[in-house]
């Protein structure tokens, strides 16, 4: 596993900084967001990419998503055992991405962002439409953000020669890259796959999108309380970025090389709302069919469920459905499983929201540890579940599961397990 979050750029410092009820939300410092009616967000901070990998100056106009995966990418092929391919077929070696859109994607709101948010109020040529409205934030900067060239990146600079893909379902692309990578492993299609999400969103376009939509808390003067996900007095969620990037691996060829196990993905499941491409179904019709879908995948009861990794964005809407899908799926036992929402901390890192949180989930299980969910102050009667509010909790657990609902009415959820040779 590798992890690039505003809580740490490796696993052991973001897990602490969760278990210890940290904040990642402060002013946004990437532009001069002044202008905008939410100017927090949760960047990662100093980040070298030097650290991970010899050429790194060669990336320094990529895309943000390209250059934090490559970065997570290292970390997990090092902790894989796997920094030198030796030995290892590199044809069956995959990459499975949740990247996100590229800042060509936000053409349509161009003239839009000419007459609000730009202060010079400079027109824009849409010919140019990304170079010219970023160098309004980021003069003589060039950007490459296509949407294949995360994963691409990736495959080239580790020598990954198999399957190769990106994932584009908006906030279920991390956790839906992890899921359809597992499934071509059991399908024989490869015998390793590195996958997850990578993705930054904190720019001019990318912001305006969020305010435009009101999904975003505009608890400017109070950053570190801004995300309070299924609190009442949640207001919206906060912009995240990074990248979190899992090896996966068929039990068999790990075992030939020895490799260390640290868990297993036992449960996919995957379905779409059918809806609205911005909310939830108010009834959480599908993302109720999508959590059985697992549960049945893994083999598993709700009863062995021992944590939740919610979706939980701080949203009006998301809490109180998700809130009602597990109510659905857990019935009469819903109250009595732990879940959290680590986006209180580190905001939502949209597309790479998923893969981080399932690796939250294998960090749990390993050291007995819970997350918690900060902000939790002032409960909503609505919502009434064992959210871990504040404070890390002391837990074994065999099973685990995290769910992403993007949107779109995109539904992931993922089952997560101690593995036992």
């Amino acid at each position: 596993m590798g992890v690039i979050t505003p809580l740490g750029k490796n696993l052991d410092d973001m897990f602490r900084a969760l278990i210890q009820g940290e904040s990642g939300v402060g002013p946004i410092t990437h532009f001069d967001a002044h202008a905008f009616p939410t100017r927090i967000a949760a960047e990662v901070k100093d980040y070298d990419l030097s650290r991970y990998i010899p050429d790194a100056s060669r990336f320094q106009y990529a895309g943000a998503n390209t250059r934090f995966a490559l970065g997570a990418a290292r970390q997990a092929l090092d902790h894989a055992g796997l920094s030198s391919r030796d030995g290892v077929d590199t044809s069956r070696f995959g990459v499975y991405l949740g990247s996100g859109e590229g800042i060509q994607d936000f053409h349509s709101v161009m003239s839009m962002i000419a007459r609000t948010y730009v202060p010079e109020k400079r027109a824009i040529d849409p010919r140019n439409f990304t170079r010219e409205a970023l160098k309004v934030y980021h003069p003589q900067r060039e950007y490459e953000q296509e949407l294949h060239t995360p994963p691409g990146h990736v495959a080239a600079t580790f020598g990954l020669e198999g399957p190769n893909y990106n994932c584009l379902t908006s906030c279920a692309a991390g956790s839906q890259a992890v899921g359809e990578a597992t499934q071509m492993i059991r399908l024989g299609d490869a015998d390793l796959m590195l996958a997850g999400g990578t993705h930054s969103m904190i720019h001019p376009l990318g912001v305006t999108g969020f305010c435009r939509l009101t999904a975003m808390s505009t608890s400017n003067d109070e950053p570190t309380k801004a995300s309070r996900p299924f609190d009442s007095h949640r207001d919206g969620f906060v912009l995240g970025e990074g990248s979190a990037l899992l090896v996966l691996e068929e039990l068999e060829h790990a075992q030939k090389r020895g490799a260390t196990i640290h868990a297993e993905i036992t449960g996919y499941g995957v379905t779409a709302d059918a809806f609205r491409l911005t909310d939830s179904h108010p009834e959480g019709r599908n993302a109720i069919l999508c959590v059985e879908e697992a549960l049945v995948d893994a083999q598993l009861t709700p009863a062995d469920i021992g944590y939740i990794n919610a979706h939980g964005t701080s949203t009006q809407l998301n809490d109180r459905v998700e809130t009602l899908v597990i109510k659905k799926v857990f019935g009469e036992i819903a109250r009595k499983v732990p879940i959290s929402s680590t986006k209180s901390m580190m905001g939502h890192l949209i597309a790479a929201a998923g893969s981080v949180e399932a690796i939250i989930c294998v960090l749990a299980m390993q050291r007995g540890l819970l997350p918690p969910t900060i902000n939790y102050e002032h409960p909503d009667p609505e919502l009434d579940l064992d959210y871990i509010p504040n404070h890390a909790r002391e837990k074994s657990v065999e099973h685990t599961m995290t769910n992403s609902f993007g949107f779109g009415g995109q539904n992931v959820t993922l089952i997560v397990s101690k593995y036992h040779p």
